[in-house]
């Protein structure tokens, strides 16, 4: 004998993504980065595979962090935010290198949080980049061309140390 319960089961709308820029709506693909963001950064699932897997573990860490950058190519954002985000992610790798100290400033720098808010926030303005994004990336380019100057600055003053 089946029984009945004396209440209906709730209907669940579908889920339906709005338009980027809107500011409404649930939209699948900003959850799921929110969640793979609050799991590596939050959890400390990301320092705790740089631990674990020494060097290697930071390009774990950074792969999974490129599905943010992937989500906002697809929902086209401008090249410049792109591009701060693979900065974010470069920028933990690269910390996350150093042993010990790199696992402490991975608990500290967040780069898939900071993707996730940078997506929100150009989610807000149309995926157009703003002022603040071009200093950004004027700012990267200094500081890898003053950095490629030291090291060549340094080669040549071995050599000729060396010498």
């Amino acid at each position: 004998m089946a029984t009945t319960t004396p209440f209906p089961a709730p209907v669940r709308a579908p889920r339906t993504r709005q338009g980027t820029g809107t500011g409404t709506g649930f939209d699948p693909d900003v959850e799921r980065v929110k969640k793979l963001a609050r799991v590596l950064d939050h959890f400390l699932v990301d320092p705790v595979i740089g631990f674990v897997v020494p060097g290697g573990g930071d390009v774990i860490g950074a792969l999974l962090g490129l599905y943010i950058v992937a989500v906002a190519i697809q929902k086209r954002m401008s090249p410049v935010i792109i591009a701060r985000m693979l900065m974010n992610l470069a920028i933990d790798a690269a910390l996350g290198i150093i042993p010990l100290a790199g696992d402490a400033a991975d608990l500290v720098f967040k780069a898939n949080t900071r993707n996730v808010a940078l997506l929100g926030e150009a989610s807000v303005t149309g995926g157009k980049a703003r002022i603040r994004d071009w200093l950004a990336i004027g700012g990267a380019v200094l500081a890898f061309c003053v950095a490629i100057g030291l090291s060549i600055y340094a080669i040549i003053a071995l050599v000729r140390w060396l010498a």
